[in-house]
């Protein structure tokens, strides 16, 4: 009986993945070590439609950018993925109406960009890291490509003769023109920077040459298209299996997007062509609470949790927890049974000190974060599963 059990759990587990969402990578034989959007090798690649939700967990510190953006609704993206023996590239192509360019001259423009996050570790699917900055014991890597036209500083020349400003220059006529072509051939037009984070906080920079990836993005009509190629493995990803969790995020300079002022996805499932198995990450990445929505409504309620959080975007903001009005579209449902039971895993720090310097988010012990906020591991499963359906229908609509 046991073993007839488990047969049909199994079978259950591979129908659920079979009819489940992912982005397909296509197995190619081109090089793909240095690929952009204009190369024909992304004929081959299947488009997929993926939904990208502005990200409303803290409410920025800038009255201007979070007036242009509180009615901001989610946008439609096509990804697509190839993949060869040594290298996976992805695309992605999102609307935007506006082309908005970093030029490193000015504090007040922001650019368009997009990126890729990928989980160090994905072999348990309860536990993946949290979208965005990973988290303690749960490191991401996080490939970032912006718009920029012409930056300067600081390309690590330790060149500080022409670090000013020309008109701080001795340098008129035909010296001022020599000077600035320099400034000019010193620059640099591609603005593509590669992380590991392990936390709020925690995000570094991989400066030391190890990173060998390769974005590129450009402008088509009314929408931009971003890559993205990298090893399928290295000393910070092993990516060469059947199915990986990715997510993606794009910024909007011209609604004074940046950071966390951005639209993205949650953990979305990529499943390489040609390989098999990670049916339960497959399963994990697409499932739906079958818990009840009203009833967990009910129980958000009357457990107290529009006390701390906003949950709908009608609700006033506490300041006292994370917003929760888009968690649905990027959290998946086991991290959200986790956030409830353990609340500790994932530490968002809170908000500067300005805006509610009498309430902290989480506390310390010795070193680790502790979260201010309670666990319900009290709760019936059932309950919990009520609340998770619930927020699981936390998000804005699609523009």
């Amino acid at each position: 009986m046991k073993k007839l059990l488990n047969t049909l759990v199994s079978a259950s587990v591979i129908a659920t993945a079979a009819s489940a969402s992912y982005i397909t990578a296509v197995k190619v034989d081109e090089n793909l070590d240095k690929v952009s959007y204009s190369y024909d090798v992304w004929t081959q690649a299947k488009m997929t439609e993926v939904t990208l939700y502005p990200q409303t967990t803290i409410k920025f510190n800038d009255k201007m950018a979070n007036k242009m953006n509180e009615s901001s609704k989610a946008i439609k993206a096509e990804v697509g993925a190839v993949y060869n023996g040594s290298r996976i590239a992805f695309i992605v192509k999102w609307p935007d109406g506006t082309k908005n360019v970093t030029t490193g001259n000015c504090l007040d423009r922001y650019a368009d960009g997009f990126a890729f996050q990928f989980a160090s570790e994905y072999s348990d699917p309860k536990t993946l890291p949290y979208i965005g900055m990973g988290s303690d014991g749960r490191p991401v890597v996080v490939h970032l490509q912006k718009e920029a036209f012409g930056t300067y500083e600081p390309n690590g020349y330790g060149d500080v003769a022409h670090q000013v400003n020309p008109n701080q220059t001795a340098f008129f006529g035909k010296e001022l023109d020599k000077f600035n072509k320099k400034v000019k051939s010193l620059a640099t037009n591609d603005y593509e920077r590669s992380f590991v984070a392990e936390g709020f906080r925690s995000t570094t920079e991989i400066k030391d040459g190890s990173n060998a990836s390769y974005a590129r993005i450009g402008y088509e009509g009314k929408g931009w298209s971003g890559t993205l190629s990298r090893p399928l493995k290295d000393q910070y990803l092993d990516l060469n299996s059947a199915v990986i969790p990715v997510a993606i995020a794009v910024w909007d300079g011209g609604n004074l997007g940046r950071n966390g002022l951005k639209y993205l996805t949650s953990w979305t499932a990529v499943k390489l062509e040609g390989k098999s198995g990670s049916e339960a990450l497959l399963t994990a990445l697409n499932e739906k609470s079958k818990g009840d929505t009203a009833k967990g409504k009910e129980a958000v309620m009357n457990n107290g949790c529009t006390g701390c959080h906003q949950i709908e975007p009608t609700d006033p903001a506490t300041y006292m927890g994370p917003a929760l009005t888009n968690i649905g579209g990027y959290a998946t449902a086991d991290y959200l049974r986790e956030s409830l039971v353990n609340p500790s895993a994932v530490v968002v720090p809170g908000y500067n000190r300005n805006a509610h310097s009498s309430y902290m988010w989480y506390t310390l012990e010795g070193d680790k974060r502790v979260s201010t906020m309670p666990g319900f591991d009290y709760l019936e499963k059932s309950d919990i599963e009520d609340i998770v359906a619930y927020l699981q229908t936390l998000k804005a609509e699609v523009k």
